[in-house]
C-alpha cells in the first residue's frame, strides 16, 4: 500500500489548467498530422490466398525484419487490455487526463490494422498462422503491475517512448528493402512522438509540483517491461531484433532510459520525504548499473 500522502494529491487540481493546455496541444498536432492507414498499404500486390496460397519463399522480408514487425503488431494488439487499465487507474482523476486516454486510444487503434494488412497483402504473413499467434496473444491478456494514475502515466512514457525509437530504428534497418515499409513504420512513430510528449511533460508537471512523485518513478521505471513481453518466444525475438534490426538493450538504454532520467532531472530532484529520497537514491543507483551495462555491451558492437 502506498503512502496515504501519495494518494490524495496524485490528482492535484492545481495541475489542470497545465494538462488541459498539453491536451489542447496534443490535439491541435494530431490535427495536422491525421492519416488512415488504407494511404499506406500497397493494394495492388493483394492476391486470392484460396487461388495461390501462402508459401514462405513468397516472404521479402529478412528474418530479423519481419520479426520486428510481428512483434510490434502482436505488442499492438494488447490495446483493449492497457486501455481498461489506463481507465482503471485514471478512474475518479482529472477529466482531461479521462479524456486524453480515450483520444490516446482512437489514435493507437490503427496501428495494428496497418501492420497486419501490411504484412497479409504483401505476403510476407502466413495469414493463418498469424491469425493463430494473434489469437494466443490477445486470448494470453495483459494486466500492467500499477496502482496508480501516476505510476502508470511513468510506466506509459517509458513505453511510448521505447516504441518511437523502436519504430524509427527499424525504419532504418529496413529502407534498403523495403521502402513502403519503412514510411509506414515512420508513420506509426509520429503517433507515438506525440503520445510520448503529453505523458513525458505531464509526469515533469507532477513533478514541478512536487519532487516527492519520484516516489513512483522509480517502481515504473526500475520494474518496465512492454506489454509484448507475454508473447510466444519474446525472448528469442528480442534478440534476434538486437543482433539484426537496430534495436536492443543498448538502444533502449541511451534513446529511452537515459533520456528519461535526463529530462525529468532526476539527480537534481530534492523530495522533502525519506521514502521519496530512497526511490531516488534506488532509481539512481538502478541508472548507473545500467549505463555501466550498456556500455560494456556497445564496446562489444551490440545495438
Amino acid at each position: 500500500m502506498l503512502p496515504e500522502h501519495y494518494q490524495l494529491n496524485i490528482f492535484d487540481h492545481k495541475l489542470e489548467p497545465y494538462l488541459t493546455e498539453l491536451y489542447r496541444q496534443h490535439k491541435e498536432r494530431a490535427a495536422n498530422i491525421d492519416w488512415s492507414y488504407h494511404e499506406f498499404i500497397p493494394w495492388e500486390l493483394g492476391k486470392s490466398f484460396i487461388e495461390l496460397p501462402w508459401s514462405i519463399d513468397q516472404r521479402t522480408l529478412p528474418p530479423a525484419i519481419y520479426t520486428a514487425v510481428e512483434t510490434s503488431l502482436l505488442t499492438e494488439v494488447n490495446l483493449p487490455f492497457f486501455y481498461h487499465h489506463l481507465a482503471t487507474t485514471f478512474k475518479g482523476s482529472l477529466k482531461v487526463l479521462q479524456d486524453f486516454v480515450h483520444t490516446w486510444v482512437s489514435e493507437e487503434d490503427q496501428h495494428s490494422s496497418l501492420l497486419e494488412t501490411y504484412l497479409i497483402i504483401t505476403r510476407n504473413a502466413d495469414p493463418h498462422a498469424l491469425h493463430l499467434l494473434r489469437k494466443e496473444v490477445v486470448e494470453g491478456g495483459y494486466a500492467p503491475d500499477f496502482d496508480t494514475a501516476i505510476e502508470t502515466m511513468v510506466y506509459t512514457t517509458v513505453q511510448e517512448l521505447a516504441t518511437l525509437v523502436f519504430y524509427n530504428n527499424v525504419a532504418i534497418a529496413c529502407k534498403d528493402h523495403d521502402k513502403m515499409l519503412a514510411s509506414l513504420l515512420r508513420r506509426i512513430a509520429k503517433d507515438e512522438s506525440l503520445h510520448f510528449a503529453f505523458y513525458r511533460d505531464a509526469v515533469k508537471g507532477y513533478l514541478a509540483v512536487d519532487h516527492n512523485f519520484i516516489y513512483y518513478i522509480h517502481k515504473a521505471m526500475t520494474n518496465f517491461a512492454m506489454p509484448g513481453v507475454s508473447m510466444p518466444q519474446f525472448k528469442d525475438r528480442m534478440e534476434v531484433i538486437a543482433k539484426d534490426a537496430n534495436y536492443g538493450p543498448v538502444s533502449y538504454f541511451n534513446q529511452v532510459f537515459e533520456h528519461l532520467i535526463i529530462f525529468w532531472g532526476i539527480e537534481k530532484l530534492q523530495p522533502s520525504r525519506p521514502d521519496a529520497e530512497k526511490a531516488k537514491v534506488d532509481l539512481m543507483t538502478y541508472y548507473h548499473k545500467l549505463k555501466r551495462i550498456s556500455e560494456r555491451m556497445a564496446a562489444k558492437g551490440s545495438h
